[in-house]
């Protein structure tokens, strides 16, 4: 059983941040009868779906029905930039819902406060059902005044200093950490490290290609397509077998993982 699956129901973006990796693959949004391959194959593997590797799910133009539709099933997780939120205000089938604020940007064409607004009434309405995170970075463009609006609505206190997890309210947090820089294979690595991947999580992305992490954007380290093939044939691949047996003995077989400050000197 893996603690979480991340699934990748579109690579497409509204957004062009400056710390985003940025889309390098075809434009891809899955389909329903795609959506439905991947939650039966992954039957009995996990009981968490996360909606994040790369692209907006709630650009998804069906994201409320593949919501419903994995729900009777799995806990739905979904991580999204806060813009489109609207799109998603009515559905009580959302486990968690992850905000990254540090998305926000003027170029986009809408005020801080009204950006915050429409968030703010969205959570009111699902923070009853629905766990609900609100993520920044401490170098975050325009983060005191997203801290004052935060602490006015709640009623609350958030110090930039403290990373972490602070309780808003009720079903309410905000996680402030510092940026993380994504894996690039143009850079040298290290060889030593342990990485949860494969034992707890793997992603898959659009287009059905089944990757180590949610870090693997490009689908560098591809594993197999479980749009093509069943989940126990993937995970009995040499690629596969031998990333798991190499992170137990604390190496890095893959230059992704070698370029990764994911990474940790811990073992199995």
């Amino acid at each position: 059983m893996y603690k979480k699956v991340y699934v990748e129901i579109t690579n497409a973006c509204n957004l062009t941040c400056d710390f985003c990796i940025q889309n390098q693959r075809p434009i891809h949004y899955m389909t329903i009868e795609e959506f439905q391959t991947v939650l039966s194959k992954l039957e009995g593997h996990t009981k968490y779906l996360y909606f994040h590797v790369l692209g907006e799910p709630c650009l998804h133009p069906k994201i409320n029905q593949l919501i419903d539709i994995a729900s009777k099933e799995y806990k739905i997780n979904i991580t999204t930039n806060g813009y489109l939120i609207r799109k998603i205000e009515n559905n009580k089938n959302i486990r968690q819902l992850n905000i990254s604020l540090h998305s926000y940007h003027e170029r986009y064409g809408k005020t801080l406060e009204n950006y915050m607004k429409d968030i703010l009434e969205v959570v009111d309405k699902l923070s009853p059902t629905t766990y609900i995170c609100f993520r920044f970075w401490q170098s975050t463009k325009n983060v005191q005044k997203m801290i004052q609006i935060l602490e006015n609505h709640y009623n609350a206190q958030i110090s930039v200093e403290n990373l972490g997890n602070t309780t808003l309210a009720h079903n309410i947090f905000v996680n402030i950490s510092n940026p993380f820089i994504w894996p690039d294979l143009d850079r040298t690595g290290e060889h030593t490290g342990f990485c949860h991947a494969l034992k707890d999580h793997i992603g898959i992305l659009s287009d059905g290609t089944v990757v180590p992490c949610c870090l693997d954007s490009k689908g560098s380290i591809n594993l197999g397509n479980i749009f093509q093939t069943d989940l126990q044939s993937i995970q009995t691949s040499n690629r596969y077998s031998n990333l798991i047996k190499n992170f137990k003995d604390g190496k890095r077989s893959e230059k992704l993982c070698q370029n990764c400050n994911f990474m940790t000197k811990n073992t199995f």
